[in-house]
């Protein structure tokens, strides 16, 4: 079982790029385990990149498109993309000064369960949420994570999940909300819940935080809770 994963930060990029990219590494450990059915065993790689998106809407398999209140129109006056994507949810917001997770495992290196999966992606932004004084937990019934999950009233999501799992290899991931601009939110109904709110980091510490830093202390919690080695590959390596 190979428990190393190698992180990649590709920064501010345009999510088809970015989509695109994942299904290629997503298919190169697919074409690793079809292989080894009938050749000499060959170890399969684990990635995580990390990334913030230009301004964009993305639907999973079971949400409703009705659930994006604004037309084709509205999008480009606010210099946003749509997008019908494979993975699991429903609709959600990706934009400058959020963070996007996209961890693309082969679980059959760590464990085989996608349950486990998500609360294990859960609890890495609970602790790393805990490391800003900010208490998060879970909300029940549904996946992502929450503050004041046990208060109707004040519950609200700071960070939306959905991915696509495959002969145990995952995609997509989390998107958590650190500087983003939620009045993008407005424009849809996130996950598909219309009767909770959406907040952010700084929305909450009353101010912007480092992205660096954010993404150290979640590297962190990541490789403690998957029992994984984080190998850092530098910008040079990844255009070779």
């Amino acid at each position: 079982m190979n428990k190393k994963v190698v992180f990649r930060d590709i920064g501010l990029n345009d999510y088809k790029e970015t989509w695109d990219y994942q299904e290629s590494l997503f298919d190169s450990i697919v074409q690793v385990k079809i292989a080894n059915r009938t050749e000499p065993l060959q170890a399969t790689s684990n990635y995580l990149i990390f990334c913030e998106h230009p301004h964009v809407y993305t639907l999973g398999k079971s949400g409703a498109e009705s659930n994006l209140l604004i037309d084709q129109a509205t999008l480009e006056a606010r210099n946003a993309t749509f997008y019908k994507i494979n993975r699991g949810g429903d609709i959600t917001y990706h934009g400058p000064g959020q963070l996007v997770g996209y961890p693309i495992l082969d679980l059959d290196n760590f464990f085989t369960d996608i349950h486990k999966y998500l609360r294990f992606l859960e609890e890495v932004i609970i602790l790393t949420l805990q490391e800003y004084g900010i208490k998060a937990g879970r909300s029940a019934g549904q996946t992502g994570v929450w503050l004041n999950a046990t208060n109707l009233q004040k519950e609200r999501k700071i960070c939306a999940m959905g991915v696509r799992a495959s002969r145990w290899v995952t995609m997509h991931g989390f998107a958590l909300n650190v500087n983003n601009d939620l009045s993008y939110f407005d424009n849809i109904v996130p996950c598909g819940i219309s009767d909770k709110a959406v907040t952010s980091i700084r929305q909450e510490l009353g101010r912007p935080i480092a992205m660096d830093h954010l993404q150290k202390t979640l590297l962190k919690y990541f490789a403690e809770i998957f029992e994984a080695e984080v190998i850092y590959e530098t910008k040079q390596s990844q255009d070779k």
